[in-house]
């Protein structure tokens, strides 16, 4: 083979290519990709070419046809790359581009023994797997009996895994010896809510008493018949109000996602009082610390309404993320859902753990709410919990 393109020709089609990776980049740029990273993988039952972009700190990728990735792969040799190699059954072929543009094609023996799983490569491994029916997700319309997860839902199927993936990682932090009694403030339709019971006491084989809480009533009503229809014993629905809510005494795990504003402080503070040993919180509508923020050096941001929003929102989390490390928890913002799907897409998640230097992390709060000029409602809300109390 003299050229690239019949190089393509020959490993790309009838799926004869195991792996190939192209590297070397010819520019040094820091924000650029080192190398990227082909391997066939099926899609809807046709063929396509997956490329991993591997850059300093992320990896992104494109899922291409034969004839896309054959041009696209051809592009990142003639201006990219100087290097590729890609490896088939039969034999490597090494591609080597001189600085003048030159190429050189080696061919070696294969180190490939066996054709790619192109059916292992195209399933993403999830809590709750697909192809095997889950009752609640079957009777909320996300699957069919089956198994199939439908077209329209694949995004909430993704949502519901990857929530049930955050709570698999503090399984550790949750009492074993007894009942766990877990709170969803502002539960809505309680997709998450049956996923949840269903992970933990199907699965993993809690004894639970969960409740869910909303305001609206044809809802609640809703999931409290299906959480009877499903025979889920230990879930239950209420209608009431975050702030008002006064059932219990004490509750192992906290959840509010997407309370609105201040409704999620308020929340948060029921949890710390309660001694909850996990939180799991997705914040919506911010507003309070955007009518409170003002500081001369962050004009050039300020000043745009924009840019103002998405800073105060950022700011509250982490103001919400330091209070919660200073009353005793190990406080983590993750990325709930991909940015494409909505914007509020960062998760707070809080274990219970002591031992931090609650007087430097105090410190580090006052520091960076002076510097907002805010009066965080949270703060407040847990004056009795917070170093300061004895100052104020």
């Amino acid at each position: 083979m003299q050229n690239i393109d019949e190089l393509l020709e020959a490993v790309l089609p009838e799926g004869r290519l195991v792996t190939a990776t192209v590297s070397q980049p010819r520019r040094k740029d820091g924000e650029a990709y080192a190398k990227v990273a082909v391997k066939p993988v099926l899609l809807k039952n046709e063929l396509h070419y997956q490329l991993a972009y591997h850059y300093e700190k992320k990896v992104t990728h494109d899922n291409l046809t034969l004839e896309e990735a054959r041009k696209r792969i051809a592009e990142l040799l003639e201006n990219d790359m100087r290097q590729g190699l890609f490896c088939t059954l039969e034999a490597d072929y090494q591609v080597l581009v001189s600085k003048k543009g030159k190429t050189a094609i080696l061919k070696k023996p294969p180190t490939k023994k066996e054709a790619p799983n192109l059916a292992h490569n195209r399933k993403k491994t999830y809590v709750l797997d697909e192809g095997e029916p889950v009752p609640f997700l079957v009777e909320l319309g996300v699957m069919n009996d089956k198994g199939r997860v439908l077209a329209a839902k694949y995004d909430k199927f993704r949502q519901i895994n990857r929530f049930l993936e955050m709570v698999r990682d503090i399984l550790p932090a949750l009492p074993k010896e007894r009942k766990l009694t877990i709170v969803d403030f502002g539960c809505g339709k309680s997709y998450l809510t049956f996923a949840l019971y269903h992970y933990l006491a199907v699965q993993e084989g809690f004894e639970l008493n969960v409740v869910g809480l909303d305001l609206k009533a044809d809802v609640i009503e809703h999931c409290e018949s299906l959480a009877r229809t499903l025979n889920y014993v230990g879930l239950h629905f209420r209608i009431g109000d975050i702030a008002d809510y006064d059932e219990f005494e004490a509750v192992d795990m906290v959840i509010t996602l997407h309370a609105c504003d201040t409704a999620t402080d308020a929340a948060l503070e029921k949890a710390v009082r309660w001694g909850a040993s996990a939180i799991l919180s997705v914040p919506c509508c911010q507003h309070e610390l955007f009518s409170q923020v003002q500081n001369d050096v962050l004009e050039p941001l300020l000043s745009h309404g924009i840019l103002k929003e998405r800073f105060s929102a950022l700011a509250t989390d982490a103001i919400r993320a330091k209070l919660l490390d200073i009353v005793g928890y190990k406080t983590q913002l993750l990325e709930f859902i991909d940015m494409e799907h909505t914007p509020k897409n960062i998760l707070i998640r809080a274990v219970k753990s002591g031992g931090q230097d609650t007087a430097a992390l105090w410190r580090e709060y006052e520091a960076f709410r002076g510097f907002l000029g805010a009066s965080p409602y949270l703060e407040n809300a847990l004056r009795d919990r917070l170093p300061a109390a004895s100052n104020v």
